[in-house]
C-alpha cells in the first residue's frame, strides 16, 4: 500500500470530506478519489458509504482507520530512527585469552571511547594463531606477545614472568617437579624447562596449553605448578623459591592488519598503546587519537 494514500484517508477520516482532505494534504480532490479507489481495489473492501449527500466510513473503512494510523507511524518512526542512525564502524580485535581478563578490557574501553557507535568483534586464541589471522585479514588488530628477537608491534607493557600455585596442594614439593606451560613458542616454556635444567631440578611437563584458563584450572586443582606473565596468573599465588629459575620477561603489544579497509592506523595504534601505556584518563582519548 501506498503510503502516501493512507496519508490520504487518515485526513478523510479527520476531516470527513475528500475537499478538506485534499488541502490537508495538498493534493487535488482527484487525486484523492483515484488514491481511494486503489486503497479499496488493494484491500477488497469498500471502506467509504454514502448516507444521502454524506459519504461516511463504512463498517470496514472504520476498522482500516486503526491500522492505517500504526502504519503510517511505523513508517514515520522507522524513518526517523533509520536518519538518526550513526554508521557503525566494524572493528575485528584478536586477543590470546592471557590478557583477555587484564589488558583486553583497557583496550576496549579505549576503542569505545574512540568510536561511539563500534560494532566489535572479539577472537580469543593462542597469540601465533593471532597472529595468522591478522596476516590473513581475518583480523584488523589485536594484542599478542611478541618473540623476544622481535620490534614488531606497539608496546603496551613488559611483564617479569612468575610462577604460580595453589597454596592449599603441596604440588611445588613433588618430586619431579610437575609444572604445566603454555606451548613450546612462548617465551615462558622456553625459560621454565631451560631454567630447570640449569639448575638440575627435575621435573616433568604435567600439561601444555596455548589456554591461560587451562593453565590456571591445572594449577588451581594442585596437579602442577605454573609459569606465566602476572598479567594471566588470575587469583593464584606467586611462588617465590630459590630452587626455581627466574622467567624471562615478556613484551605484550598491539598489532594492526596492513590493510585499506582497516579502520586503525598505525598512529592511531601508536596513541592508543601511548595512553594505555601511562594509563591515561579515558577522557583524553579524544587527544590520544587525533
Amino acid at each position: 500500500m501506498d503510503i502516501d494514500a493512507l496519508r490520504s484517508f487518515l485526513a478523510f477520516v479527520e476531516t470527513g470530506s475528500f475537499t478538506r482532505a485534499a488541502k490537508q494534504v495538498n493534493r487535488t480532490q482527484s487525486a484523492i478519489s483515484m488514491q481511494m479507489k486503489k486503497l479499496e481495489q488493494d484491500l477488497s473492501k469498500s471502506l467509504f458509504q454514502k448516507q444521502g449527500r454524506l459519504l461516511n466510513l463504512s463498517y470496514d473503512g472504520q476498522i482500516f482507520a486503526r491500522y492505517a494510523k500504526q502504519l503510517v507511524q511505523l513508517h514515520d518512526d522507522t524513518l526517523a530512527q533509520m536518519n538518526a542512525a550513526q554508521p557503525s564502524t566494524l572493528l575485528r580485535l584478536g586477543c590470546p585469552d592471557d590478557y583477555a581478563e587484564s589488558v583486553l578490557p583497557k583496550i576496549v574501553e579505549l576503542l569505545h571511547q574512540q568510536w561511539s557507535n563500534l560494532d566489535l568483534q572479539i577472537t580469543c586464541t593462542p597469540s601465533n594463531r593471532v597472529k595468522i589471522m591478522i596476516d590473513s585479514g581475518h583480523l584488523d588488530l589485536a594484542i599478542i606477545t611478541r618473540s623476544s628477537d622481535s620490534e614488531e608491534g606497539y608496546l603496551l607493557e613488559s611483564t617479569q614472568g612468575v610462577w604460580v600455585y595453589n597454596p592449599k596442594h603441596n604440588a611445588q614439593n613433588k618430586h619431579p617437579l610437575p609444572i604445566a606451560i603454555f606451548q613450546r613458542d612462548c617465551r615462558f616454556h622456553q625459560g621454565a624447562i631451560e631454567g630447570l635444567h640449569k639448575l638440575n631440578r627435575a621435573f616433568k611437563i604435567f600439561a601444555c596449553s596455548g589456554s591461560a584458563i587451562a593453565q590456571r584450572g591445572l594449577v588451581r586443582n594442585g596437579f602442577a605448578i605454573g609459569a606465566m606473565s602476572p598479567l594471566s596468573k588470575g587469583d593464584l599465588t606467586e611462588l617465590h623459591c630459590s630452587s626455581l629459575p627466574t622467567l624471562p620477561i615478556a613484551d605484550v603489544v598491539l598489532i594492526r592488519a596492513n590493510s585499506q579497509q582497516n579502520p586503525v592506523s598505525d598512529n592511531f595504534c601508536s596513541r592508543i598503546a601511548n595512553c594505555y601505556a601511562n594509563n591515561e584518563v579515558l577522557d583524553n582519548i579524544a587527544k590520544c587519537a587525533s
